[in-house]
């Protein structure tokens, strides 16, 4: 199912986002602009943007096979996205970029940084931060800790001084993005909602690899036009919630959709967690206050000691506001604490009498078979089976 927006900014979005390089990254390349890699949303861009250069999330866009990362990863025990992703840099979709931050999160995600450093792949800048595993004021105090030596090893190496006023103008900057962003998804608690899940998918995901002053613009262009759309007809049978990682292509949405469902809010790495809340744009320290917002802010993945509460009440939260039918827990193979963590909240939805799907999966998610016949069950059991 497609919304059928005609939108030339949403056309741009869904080309960025379809693949690594782009039109725009290369123009930025051509002309002497640096670009630095991340990996993890918990990873600031705003640290970046304040370098004079253009954040890039690394992920496993159009990996179709990991072979090469297999040598590097115990396969059997490493999810699929983190081996994809690596795949990606063995192969040289990377090359443009002038360094990569790993965000030392998750174990799989913390050993992209180790295989990377004994790959052929020669990136001129290669760093970790670690992301605190609780959310509190001393944890906070570790991030910022954290952050100010990747600030200053980035000075050092790039012969670049990061000072308060760039940090508090790229704060600004991406609080405006994450605003914009927050009004595209309020537009679908609408009943017939102007974009679909998978189309929001591409908006976001193009943010993360596009200039962010273009990026922010466009976003306001797009919900102008979004907002002036008028949408009469119901061509879906649920509103359907997914939980879970990852979220960086349309691939799950697709299928949902496709089946008669509509994907109406996520709590995903690529999602709903990016555009969470705002840091607060005063202070004295800018810095301090990008932690507090990554740290005591968002809610924490399900890895961090007492996250749980955070995500279920966000979960809940969602499922009220955009009158979500049922929820899909999407986890990929391997991954310990998403699955923990849909485990215990498909006991609570179950609890409150609210359905829940749990759907394990490889990053690369086939589209036919099993996958499609329990998610068109799925629909066909919350909505009773007709429009």
């Amino acid at each position: 199912m497609k919304s059928g927006l005609k939108s030339e900014v949403f056309e741009k979005f869904v080309k960025i986002s379809s693949g690594i390089m782009n039109p725009l990254t290369s123009d930025w390349r051509n002309k002497g602009g640096r670009i630095m890699g991340y990996t993890c949303s918990f990873v600031p861009e705003e640290l970046f943007i304040a370098a004079g250069m253009l954040p890039f999330r690394i992920r496993g866009t159009g990996s179709r096979n990991s072979d090469m990362a297999d040598d590097y990863f115990e396969s059997a025990n490493i999810c699929s996205m983190i081996r994809h992703t690596f795949n990606n840099v063995l192969t040289g979709e990377y090359d443009f970029i002038d360094g990569a931050v790993i965000g030392g999160g998750c174990d799989g995600n913390r050993h992209i940084l180790d295989n990377w450093l004994k790959s052929p792949v020669k990136t001129p800048f290669l760093d970790r931060i670690f992301i605190p595993h609780a959310s509190n004021e001393l944890a906070a105090e570790y991030f910022l800790n954290q952050l100010s030596g990747l600030k200053v090893r980035m000075e050092e190496h790039f012969g670049v001084t990061i000072t308060n006023e760039k940090l508090w103008d790229a704060i600004k900057l991406c609080n405006e993005i994450r605003d914009f962003q927050r009004e595209i998804y309020t537009l679908r608690i609408s009943d017939n909602p102007p974009i679909t899940g998978a189309e929001t998918i591409s908006v976001i995901v193009a943010g993360s690899s596009m200039p962010k002053e273009e990026y922010r613009d466009d976003l306001k262009v797009l919900l102008s036009e979004l907002q002036s759309v008028k949408v009469s007809e119901k061509k879906y049978q649920a509103r359907v919630m997914i939980v879970g990682p990852g979220h960086d292509d349309s691939s799950m949405c697709d299928i949902v959709e496709d089946l008669g469902g509509l994907v109406v809010n996520d709590l995903t790495c690529f999602g709903g967690k990016v555009i969470f809340g705002s840091i607060k744009e005063d202070g004295p320290d800018p810095l301090k206050a990008i932690a507090d917002y990554q740290v005591l802010t968002r809610p924490f993945c399900p890895k961090n000691l007492g996250a749980h509460p955070l995500i279920n009440k966000e979960v809940f939260d969602k499922i009220k506001e955009f009158k979500v039918d049922g929820v899909m827990g999407q986890i990929f193979l391997c991954c310990d604490t998403w699955g923990g963590e849909i485990y215990i909240l498909n006991k609570e939805l179950r609890e409150a009498g609210i359905p829940m799907l749990r759907i394990e999966r490889e990053y690369t998610a086939d589209s036919t078979g099993q996958l499609r016949t329990r998610v068109q069950a799925f629909i066909e059991t919350i909505s009773g089976g007709a429009l």
